[in-house]
């Protein structure tokens, strides 16, 4: 929850960013000249326009979330055990490279490289869908 919390301003800002770009467009001086309510210039005109970023902007700051859950739980600041967690699995498999046990880290490093990358492919075919 906190490191979602942290990344709230940086998704604020970008939110912001693309809302104030929007509202100088022709088509919102339109809309206030059809003396359309500000609630229906928002959500019908100005936000469909902004979600793309927005959801661009979401799921760059996914993948560091899950980053950042596993970095902390590997350095013993996060979920702690017996809880399930890739940073733990990683932390107590750490002491077994040395041994020749090389791949009970690599596996659970994968899977979360792979998580991270399936998020942003996800997000890169939801924001082309919208742009088309």
């Amino acid at each position: 929850v906190l490191i979602g919390l942290s990344f709230a301003p940086i998704i604020a800002r970008t939110v912001r960013s693309a809302v104030l770009t929007e509202r100088q467009l022709d088509y919102v001086a339109a809309a206030e000249l059809r003396h359309e309510r500000a609630l229906y210039t928002m959500f019908v005109e100005i936000l469909p326009n902004v979600i793309p970023p927005i959801l661009v902007e979401t799921t760059v700051r996914l993948g560091y979330a899950i980053f950042a859950v596993a970095t902390l739980s590997f350095l013993g600041f996060g979920i702690q055990p017996p809880s399930p967690d890739w940073g733990l699995s990683i932390s107590s498999n750490y002491g077994m490279i040395s041994g020749g046990f090389w791949w009970t880290v690599l596996f659970d490093a994968l899977a979360i490289a792979s998580l991270v990358i399936g998020v942003n492919l996800v997000a890169d075919g939801v924001h082309g869908a919208l742009n088309d």
